[in-house]
């Protein structure tokens, strides 16, 4: 089949999403990205970047988006090892090619940087100098401007080819697949920044979705609480759909529930919709992980959810 594009994994989390990207990562021609690397759509992100230094720009704005930036490559991803397949972001991607992309970027958004003067703390007050362990500058970085933003969104793709593509040719594959559940809100960006990609969005039903969510130690523990985190999303996604031109987007909706009652059918469906053929992989979906949720409220918990997301259930295909 035609060479295949990259892939992102999107979902509200808890939908199979982790599971999803297992299967795709175990075809022959599909590399998985170990864990979420989190820099493209989380804050402070490609994402905030791209607007600091375009449309939101001045010198502040884009300092700070750099700022957080460096924050998020150099010392959060650096130092989280993942808990369940213990990598960092650059061990699972692999250092060469993680700092290679890194190193590169600064010189590209960089347009200068300067040591601003800072007061001590007494200034004002009286003629003090400044205490022995007072910082006496502060290093500013002057952000480039964009005024062409498809020159930014280049600089930022070179960055994820160096990156996903370097780890893909490591393991002899030809493309990629990274899974972070919030490239659901994220979409639009995400074919900015690689426009062949293809965005497999994994549904779940809601319910479950809910019932998952309040037994999570990262996520609100009661039903409230997890609506509370969940509709807006839902309502996000939503209003995108109603309003998204997928005429010429490699967007792919699946639903787990329909993965697991006929999983030859669909895993080659589901191969074929991301443009490679049929691979019979270790990994499935089954029905007893999904159905495990199903008593797990009773039924006015149940009913009560379901009246919170009158509107989402049926237009995501459920009853």
């Amino acid at each position: 089949m035609a060479y295949p594009s990259p892939i992102f994994v999107a979902g509200t989390g808890r939908s199979g999403t982790s599971q999803l990207a297992n299967i795709l990562g175990e075809h022959p021609q599909i590399h998985r990205i170990p864990i979420e690397t989190r820099f493209i759509v989380d804050p402070g992100g490609f994402r905030d970047l791209a607007d600091a230094l375009t449309i939101r720009y001045d010198p502040y704005v884009g300092d700070d988006a750099l700022r957080r930036l460096s924050d998020i490559l150099t010392v959060r991803l650096v130092g989280r090892r993942d808990i369940d397949r213990g990598y960092t972001v650059p061990e699972a991607i692999g250092e060469r090619h993680y700092w290679d992309a890194v190193g590169r970027l600064w010189s590209e958004l960089v347009a200068s940087t300067f040591d601003e003067v800072v007061p001590a703390a007494g200034f004002g007050h009286a003629d003090w100098a400044a205490g022995p362990f007072e910082h006496q500058s502060y290093r500013r970085a002057i952000p480039r401007y964009f005024s062409d933003r498809s020159e930014l969104l280049e600089i930022l793709r070179r960055a994820v080819d160096t990156m996903f593509g370097g780890a893909a040719a490591d393991a002899e594959k030809p493309t990629w697949c990274e899974k972070t559940p919030f490239n659901l809100l994220c979409m639009d960006f995400l074919w900015e920044l690689v426009p062949e990609a293809t965005i497999v969005h994994i549904k779940r039903h809601p319910v479950a979705v809910v019932a998952s969510h309040v037994d999570q130690p990262w996520a609100p523990s009661t039903v409230d609480g997890a609506l509370a985190w969940l509709k807006p999303v839902y309502d996000r996604w939503l209003a995108w759909k109603a309003n998204a031109d997928l005429d010429t987007k490699r967007y792919v909706e699946v639903r787990a529930e329909d993965l697991a009652a006929d999983w030859p059918a669909q895993r080659k469906a589901l191969f074929e919709s991301v443009g490679v053929d049929d691979f019979a992989t270790t990994s499935t979906f089954r029905a007893r992980s999904l159905d495990h949720r199903n008593d797990q409220f009773d039924s006015d918990t149940r009913a009560l959810i379901e009246r919170a997301l009158a509107d989402v259930i049926p237009t995501m295909g459920y009853e």
